[in-house]
């Protein structure tokens, strides 16, 4: 190689160096030490809990994906680990071996039932409608593989791991680093040894459906590496050539028979590579890039067909990775990256937050900034403030929101999209009693409504389904779903007769208040119309023939519980929360739309004649029919609290009194939990607007229930409340859920200064907000579909039309709101 060529290899690649470190020079996650390979494949079956096995990959891994292809970065000097996870690799189905009647045999028909459990309640036989509950409203499928055969419920479970072993050690490195970009959505890995500076980069793009890993030096001919994949040890597939330059795995889950493609292909620039048994060999390299696409036979369906087993099943993956692969490899490196940053920045750079940009660092750690991650977090779980990291954990909520739930596929679940295990924890999958709704508490709020489109597509494919479950258990008109949901329509109980859990006849209007929050931030008519209407009134019609209609006039969810706490009931204050949301926004939905004028009187009816809110003897709102809190619970749940948030029919605007019977339990509570839990209580204070309060659950959920790569954990992983505590934190800043826009409704003290930039409140309106000394200077709101617009701030309230994409100044003055 002649002199001028590595000359022109080192300038590179101290240049790529550079511009890394400038693009981590914003929000980033990182670690300065490497993980190891002693837990390669620790694919366990979980049992309970799921408790994972391989803690490094929990908790000092970094995230990467496009909403369908997800991986984690180990970052291990001598082979790199990469696990992968494609959304729709699930066990479980009507293509397993019982076929489309035993997958869709798990309704139990006791609607007949219904009469007999009131009866006994009239009658004051707890015992008695507690029983004939447990009995006949569970379902007939297991939750646990091992209670079943064949596994018609199923699970998510990993796609496998990529190794790429790299002829290096430990020994004599220095100077490493592994970095999560967060306003790129780029890894990185760097090192010294030897002399040589090591770099390897990696991203998923979402516009070329590709993941793309490139390996370099600042010297030549410093790459002599093999790459390999390990697939889920539950499937039987073949590894092959694909040309000269790749590999191709096909396979198929032993339990379902889906088939899925792991497609990769590597370009070198110097060096030789050859592909042979199974792996991709290059030597003496100056630079590799690998291309790898992933995907299943997997085909949502909106309307299956229960008597096809196959309903589920679609295009071959070999056929869709291959169309992915060729328009991806006919781009550079650099065009692919480039396609990457423009889609991703266009969604991550919506929202800009500053808090307390001016505060000095501390006299001890004077460059905290440039500290790892998980040495600030563990001075923060010190008291030490870090202003920036809780900026860093607000958008890290954003930036695993985008990674796991875009357009096109299903949405994030349990784990988001990141899974190492055949089997995890509650089977990695959608837990409809708050866990898949909080995963998208934030994505209205903070500027990402594309990305919930994917629970749109899956409460689409609920509805059928769905339908079959109302009518057996409740011989009720629309749908429902339950608490545990998989990809292929679930919407029974389980067979459980633990009703404290498995039980909740409102998991599918909780559901379903989705569809209007989103067409009440975007004001997307067109949605309303043609996707979200008939749902949203379904779910209602559910709902209204659900409740029991009593003699004396009034409804009431009987039977009910308030989920994973306490018994079965014959009006929980969480089903009669429900149901007040999912009637209101029908209502609303029908005069936005002028139709339906008849159903909206019957949901009216039933909503005013609803049995109400109760104050118990504590001063608590109750959360049963009956009296019977105990203070000294401090159970994570707080579901009666629904009404205050994610609700809306408890406030201290107006209803002041309630609002005061909710803070009465979450002071019973306390103010620990589960990571999602102190997420919900978050949001919760904030909602009471008490700043200080909602401030120190943000501080546990960041000192007590979040991992040193900033993941939620309840634990093991569960990724709900990183996205809790972002919408909680956007909910101390900004709150439109009352028909009005309140701005900073819950600061903090600690928060003296700063600035918010692109958050959205119902109405479709974009809000800028900055405050210093704790008070409000200004904010900027542009309109986008030109609405009246109300604006609160400290009990004082100004109101005006807007312009479609017309911007306008609010200020204070003498206290007083002024719009310039």
């Amino acid at each position: 190689m002649n002199i001028m060529k590595k000359l022109l290899l080192i300038l590179a690649g101290t240049l790529l160096t550079a511009n890394t470190q400038a693009q981590n020079s914003g929000y980033t996650i990182w670690f300065d030490q490497p993980n190891t390979l002693e837990n390669r494949a620790i694919w366990l079956k979980a049992s309970g809990s799921g408790y994972n096995p391989d803690k490094e990959w929990e908790s000092t891994s970094l995230p990467l994906g496009n909403g369908s292809l997800g991986a984690n970065i180990m970052g291990s000097i001598c082979a790199e680990r990469i696990t992968l996870n494609e959304k729709t690799l699930w066990k479980g189905g009507p293509n397993t071996a019982g076929g489309a009647d035993y997958y869709w045999n798990v309704n139990k028909q006791s609607a007949h039932v219904l009469k007999d459990i009131r009866q006994a309640f009239t009658e004051g036989d707890q015992k008695k409608a507690a029983e004939l509950t447990r009995k006949n409203f569970n379902g007939l499928a297991e939750y646990e593989e091992n209670a079943e055969n064949p596994f018609r419920f199923g699970a998510f479970t990993t796609m496998g791991e990529i190794y790429v072993e790299t002829g290096l050690s430990e020994i004599g490195m220095n100077d490493y680093r592994r970095a999560l970009s967060l306003d790129s959505a780029l890894a990185t890995v760097s090192f010294h040894k030897d002399g040589v500076d090591y770099q390897r980069n990696y991203f998923i793009s979402y516009p070329d459906s590709v993941m793309v890993m490139k390996f370099t030096a600042n010297r030549p001919e410093m790459q002599n590496i093999a790459f390999s994949y390990c697939p889920n040890s539950e499937a039987t597939g073949k590894i092959q050539a694909d040309g000269n330059n790749g590999l191709l795995y096909t396979g198929k889950l032993n339990n379902n028979q889906m088939r899925f493609a792991l497609r990769i292909h590597a370009t070198h620039k110097g060096g030789e590579m050859t592909v042979k048994d199974g792996k991709i060999i290059v030597n003496g390299a100056d630079e590799v890039v690998f291309l790898i696409t992933g995907d299943t036979d997997y085909k949502i369906n909106f309307n299956p067909d229960f008597t096809n087993p196959k309903t589920y099943v679609g295009t071959d993956p070999a056929e869709t990775t291959l169309a992915m692969m060729k328009q991806a490899a006919a781009k550079s490196y650099e065009e692919l990256y480039r396609n990457h940053l423009a889609d991703y920045t266009n969604l991550f750079g919506r929202v800009q937050l500053h808090l307390n940009p001016h505060a000095p660092m501390t006299l001890q750690y004077p460059a905290v900034k440039d500290l790892p991650t998980y040495q600030r977090l563990a001075r923060y779980r010190k008291g030490q403030p870090d202003y920036q990291l809780e900026e860093l954990y607000y958008q890290f909520g954003r930036y695993l929101l985008i990674a796991s739930s875009r357009p096109g596929n299903l949405p994030a679940n349990l784990q988001g999209l990141w899974h190492n295990n055949l089997d995890g924890p509650w089977r990695v999958d959608y837990h409809n009693n708050i866990n898949l709704q909080m995963n998208y508490w934030p994505a209205c709020s903070t500027n990402l409504d594309e990305c919930v489109l994917p629970l749109v597509d899956f409460i689409r494919t609920l509805e059928k389904p769905g339908e079959k479950t109302a009518q057996a258990y409740f011989g009720a008109r629309g749908w429902t779903a339950s608490i545990s949901g998989n990809i292929f329509g679930f919407t029974a109980p389980l067979s459980s007769e633990d009703m404290s859990w498995n039980f909740s006849p409102v998991a599918g209007p909780w559901l379903a208040t989705h569809l209007w929050e989103y067409y009440d931030y975007t004001r997307d008519k067109k949605f309303l119309k043609e996707t979200a209407y008939e749902l949203i009134k379904s779910s209602a019609n559910f709902t209204v023939d659900y409740l029991w209609h009593k003699p004396d006039g009034t409804y009431t969810a009987a039977p009910s519980t308030s989920p994973e706490h306490g018994p079965i009931d014959q009006g929980a204050t969480f089903s009669h929360a429900v149901a007040r949301e999912i009637l209101l926004d029908a209502i609303d939905a029908s005069k936005v739309l002028g139709v339906d004028a008849k159903e909206r009187k019957q949901w009216q009816h039933v909503l005013d004649h609803l049995v109400p809110y109760q104050i118990g003897r504590y001063g608590q709102l109750m959360e049963w029919s009956e009296d019977i809190d105990d203070p000294k619970d401090e159970h994570r749940h707080v579901n009666h609290l629904f009404g205050l948030h994610p609700g809306h029919t408890v406030s201290p605007i107006t209803t002041p009194q309630l609002a005061t019977a909710a803070k009465v339990v979450l002071e019973h509570r306390g103010d620990g939990a589960t990571g999602w839990s102190m997420g919900w209580k978050l949001n919760q204070w904030a909602r009471l607007q008490d700043g200080n309060h909602a401030y120190k659950l943000f501080g546990n959920l960041l000192k007590n229930g979040t991992l040193d790569n900033l993941w939620d954990t309840h634990p093991p992983f569960q990724i709900d409340g990183n996205f809790g505590g972002t919408a909680g934190i956007t909910e101390m800043l900004l709150q439109s859920h009352m028909g009005f826009i309140q701005l900073l409704p819950a600061l903090p003290d600690a928060w003296k200064e700063g600035a918010v930039k692109g958050l959205c409140a119902k109405g479709n309106f974009e809000v800028d907000i900055t405050w210093k000394n704790g008070a409000l200077e200004e904010a900027v709101i542009f309109s986008k579909a030109g609405a009246t617009c109300q604006v609160r701030h400290k009990g004082e309230t100004l109101t005006f039309k807007t312009g479609k994409g017309k911007t306008y100044r609010i200020t204070t003055e003498n206290g007083k709101l002024k719009k310039q």
